[in-house]
């Protein structure tokens, strides 16, 4: 049996229309000999709108309940294409998390799959049946619901592959693959043919929206290789896969940015150790991601600054948490909120000298003044005004001859 998943984002199931063309191109897999195991995501803005439900019946609903209420989507979406399925001659029906069952562990709204159960599935594939299964939700060992976190029907789709041993799995979505870059800020972005775990999991840690991080990361641990492509036009999509595989033709693979950071500056804390500690104990307890750091110790040694990142819809938590931290002193907080992150990614950087110099030279070129920077084996991002991100993007793209 050939087993290959197909799964279909929110834009690709956004209506009827949509969800009959959904329904051709699992019909084209099987009429190839595949035996389809399909993950749907919600119709697109339905998980919105049922946040927003949840919203004016409380600021407190319970965590347990909204998962109940945000699966809910991906119950619809399965349905129609279930009935699309059998409507034009195939045995077709809808699978929810519990029933497949789906074994989760973790926090409601961010519980990770632990376990499959195949046997159901597999039955029903042997009968010749198109199983179309609810993404992002399972449940936990007290059998409530559970959800993985938004764009986790990628998740599901992955652990799918890793379980029931499929040949390919498929992300169908609203892109007909992985690009440089932003393709809606930068025209000439190019699409990526194969790109590594790695340079894809940077990618979207850092602003690309292709794909859920935590996805690319169960995909890598399980050496699942995924194809991207667009449900709305037949063209060759993108193949993320391990490192080996990927022909090291150039030194940077994509440019990632995110628009919605704010910067944050402790000016005069006192120098001692433990200090950043209980500076980032707080944020941590209240789930405030902490992403770029740097700290400038004064000349006598006894005071520092502090710069650090967040995202910037928890920005008055965070200067809240700060200011009532009664464990620090500090002289003064300023707070910027015109910033963004540009980055470049690319497994290439590892053996080439002066990929630093290059990015930072292309950007002094255009006036670009770059405030935090921060680095890793494959990456270089730095904080920029936001007004400067499109000239920094086609700086950079030029620089690194991305669109060759």
């Amino acid at each position: 049996m050939k087993i290959i998943v197909l799964k279909f984002g929110g834009s690709s199931v956004g209506n009827i229309k949509r969800i009959k063309k959904v329904a051709n191109i699992i019909v084209s897999y099987k009429k190839k000999g595949y035996s389809p195991i399909v993950v749907s995501s919600a119709m697109s803005g339905t998980t919105n709108e049922l946040i927003k439900k949840s919203k004016v019946i409380t600021n407190n609903f319970t965590s347990s309940e909204y998962d109940v209420l945000v699966s809910s989507g991906e119950q619809i979406a399965c349905s129609l294409i279930a009935g699309r399925l059998n409507d034009i001659g195939y045995k077709s029906r809808s699978w929810m998390g519990w029933q497949v069952p789906i074994f989760t562990e973790g926090a409601h709204s961010s519980s990770r799959i632990t376990y499959i159960d195949k046997k159901k599935i597999m039955d029903y594939l042997r009968h010749g049946g198109i199983p179309v299964i609810a993404g992002f939700q399972g449940i936990n060992s007290d059998d409530r619901l559970t959800t993985l976190g938004r764009g986790g029907s990628d998740a599901s789709a992955i652990m799918c592959s890793k379980f029931f041993k499929a040949k390919r799995c498929i992300i169908y979505t609203d892109v007909d693959g992985v690009y440089t870059t932003d393709p809606n800020t930068f025209k000439r972005a190019k699409k990526i043919k194969v790109i590594s775990y790695e340079e894809m999991l940077e990618m979207a840690s850092l602003g690309a929206k292709v794909m859920q991080p935590t996805s690319i990361q169960d995909a890598r641990l399980n050496r699942i290789d995924i194809e991207v492509k667009s449900s709305f036009v037949k063209k060759d999509g993108t193949k993320i896969t391990k490192r080996k595989n990927v022909i090291a033709n150039k030194i940077i693979r994509g440019i990632s940015f995110t628009k919605n950071d704010a910067k944050l500056t402790l000016l005069g804390v006192k120098d001692k150790p433990g200090i950043a500690a209980s500076i980032f104990k707080p944020l941590s307890y209240n789930a405030i991601n902490v992403d770029m750091v740097v700290q400038n110790i004064s000349a006598d040694g006894k005071t520092t600054d502090l710069t650090f990142t967040i995202k910037s819809d928890d920005l008055i938590k965070t200067q809240r948490l700060i200011r009532k931290n009664s464990k620090i002193s500090f002289r003064d907080l300023i707070v910027d909120k015109n910033v963004s992150k540009i980055s470049i990614i690319g497994v290439g950087m590892i053996a080439t000298p002066g990929v630093t110099y290059r990015m930072f030279q292309a950007l002094a070129k255009k006036n670009i003044n770059i405030l935090v920077i921060s680095t890793s084996e494959i990456k270089i991002s730095v904080l920029i005004n936001k007004k400067n991100i499109k000239k920094a993007i086609i700086a950079l793209h030029k620089e690194f001859k991305l669109n060759k």
